[in-house]
């Protein structure tokens, strides 16, 4: 087995992209979806630069004729409680080690222990729990590059990646089941964790949040009336040795929860159209690269994008790269996780093609990680374009937050 690459560079971005912190695939080139849900359903700070030397191959490899390591999993966070996302902070206890910095935000370092049971595989696993907050929420899982030996930080001021992006239902805490899993492919992940250039550097904190409101559930789920718990949270990693470990040793972060419509100052090109350009260099010509995209859209007024399907083309120094269609042919398999009467579901089961006419997304279920197969890249400066030519954003509501970061080898 070939020891991974560990000289991995966070390379200079060229322009600022600041942020805040199976679907429909059509023409898609060299693209693949990795998020799935668990109940059987598959679905498709200043950049620094540094090197390293490659070292012996690392926990999670076999090393001459021995056998591989037995799979590993590890309990990130554990029953973390979320709070009114627009309510000032909350002075809760959290677990050791945990950092919450907002209500809708928590943050924890992992240790050299549990890096070092990382292996060639990972996989993340997340299981919201029903307090009170009873509406479909938006959630996300981050990693975060912080100095080393920080206690804490911004997250403004450090470099993030969305790893992964999830849609809650609409749950009642009083009625089962009252929790709900995600889980998503995340071998694109294991050479950052992996990276002892990197490590020496930086901690790796992992981030999970969840923006909840409590105020609907106070009146109209019993036991709730004048608590301001939404929702709770859980991470965990599951980690094995049965594949090759993928070769990535260029990391360049672009984009993370950043906000993409057509009516907000700086949120696209130009006001009135949804087309948002940036621009990264790469010092070195590059074998292999590849993007990591994830979109969701959002806007629940009347006529709003939250409720039309659009089609969104990605594309790389002018050549179209990924089209693609966000919804799935039917949120029927997550129906069961939406236990508080909406008028998403509604009473009695909708057909594929009742689906299809409206939802971008399911209340219960994971938004695709996009991963965007570019090849070889020249060194140099590339322009990303994403564009939804036909958005029409209804009342000067919605918005496409996207997150984006770049694998290069």
């Amino acid at each position: 087995m070939r020891p991974l690459l560990t000289n991995l560079c966070l390379l200079s971005l060229v322009a600022a992209c600041g942020g805040t912190g199976g679907e429909n695939d059509e023409g898609s080139t060299g693209e693949q979806t990795t998020g799935k849900q668990t109940t059987g359903e598959q679905t498709t700070g200043e950049p620094t630069t540094g090197e390293s030397t490659t070292g012996e191959p690392t926990t999670g490899e076999s090393t001459g004729d021995g056998p591989p390591p037995e799979p590993e999993v590890i309990n990130v966070m554990e029953n973390i409680v979320f709070y009114d996302g627009y309510a000032g902070t909350v002075d809760e206890p959290v677990p050791e080690g945990v950092v919450r910095h907002s209500n809708a935000l928590h943050a924890i370092k992992l240790t050299e222990a549990q890096l070092a049971k990382i292996q060639n595989t990972l996989e993340i696993g997340v299981v919201v729990g029903a307090l009170c907050d009873n509406y479909d929420r938006i959630g996300s899982v981050h990693l975060a590059l912080v100095p080393k030996g920080a206690a804490t930080y911004l997250p403004a001021e450090v470099q993030r990646m969305e790893l992964a992006r999830f849609i809650t239902p609409f749950m009642n805490m009083n009625k089962s089941p009252m929790t709900v899993p995600y889980q998503y492919d995340a071998n694109n992940v294991v050479p950052i964790l992996k990276d002892e250039a990197l490590r020496a550097e930086y901690d790796m904190w992992f981030e999970l949040a969840i923006f909840g409101v409590p105020y609907a559930a106070q009146t109209e789920v019993a036991g709730c009336a004048g608590r301001i718990d939404t929702q709770l949270g859980s991470l965990l990693l599951y980690t094995d040795s049965k594949q090759e470990p993928l070769d990535f040793n260029v990391l360049l972060p672009l984009a993370i929860g950043q906000s993409f419509n057509n009516y907000a100052e700086g949120a696209s090109d130009m006001l009135g159209i949804t087309r948002k350009t940036l621009e990264f260099e790469l010092k070195a010509d590059t074998a292999n690269a590849q993007l990591v995209l994830i979109t969701s859209n959002h806007g629940a007024n009347a006529g709003g994008e939250e409720y039309i399907r659009r089609d969104h083309f990605v594309g790389v120094d002018d050549a179209l790269v990924l089209k693609y269609k966000p919804g799935r042919d039917s949120c029927e398999p997550f129906r069961k996780y939406n236990t508080q009467g909406n008028g998403i579901y509604g009473q009695s089961p909708k057909s594929d093609a009742e689906w299809q006419s409206f939802s971008n997304w399911c209340p219960g279920d994971v938004i695709d990680t996009r991963i965007i197969e570019l090849g070889p890249v020249s060194a140099g400066v590339h322009e990303f374009v994403i564009e939804v030519p036909d958005a029409k954003f209804a009342e000067g509501q919605g918005d496409f937050p996207f997150s984006l970061y770049l694998q290069a080898q």
